[in-house]
């Protein structure tokens, strides 16, 4: 059966209950579409916990190297990493008890999707949750 994203109302109630989201690949550059989506997320009242091995805080919370690390329990694992990368992420995702792997706009992983439903998680593929979040629930 081919993977399909869940329905604008399943989508509007993930972010209506979003708890945390840790975001995968989220840069601390301001110009990159990572930290853009990230901060308006942020701004709409979401609490974003970013996973950057490279950097110690962005957006002014403390940044992780990886989905192990973060010592509190995450809703949703957004994912700006390239497609090959998806599946390591979406195995980690699994590990730490997340509810939802979210693959951004532009980014398709039918092994990480699959890797998702097996181990009980809602996956999104191809979708940006800012616009999700505008469209589901008018930017809170």
């Amino acid at each position: 059966m081919a993977f399909e994203n869940p329905t604008r109302e399943e989508i509007a109630d993930i972010l209506r209950n979003a708890g945390n989201i840790a975001v995968v690949g989220l840069s601390d550059r301001p110009d990159r579409t990572s930290h853009m989506v990230s901060a308006a997320m942020q701004q709409r009242g979401y609490r974003i916990i970013p996973v950057n091995p490279g950097a110690a805080e962005i957006l002014g919370e403390k940044s992780y190297p990886s989905l192990k690390d973060i010592p509190e329990p995450i809703h949703i694992v957004n994912v700006f990493r390239r497609s090959e990368y998806c599946a390591d992420v979406a195995r980690e995702a699994a590990e730490i008890g997340a509810k939802v792997l979210w693959l951004q706009q532009g980014i398709i992983s039918e092994e990480a999707a699959a890797i998702a439903e097996s181990n009980g998680m809602i996956a999104i593929m191809d979708r940006c949750i800012k616009v999700e979040d505008s469209i589901a629930l008018g930017g809170r």
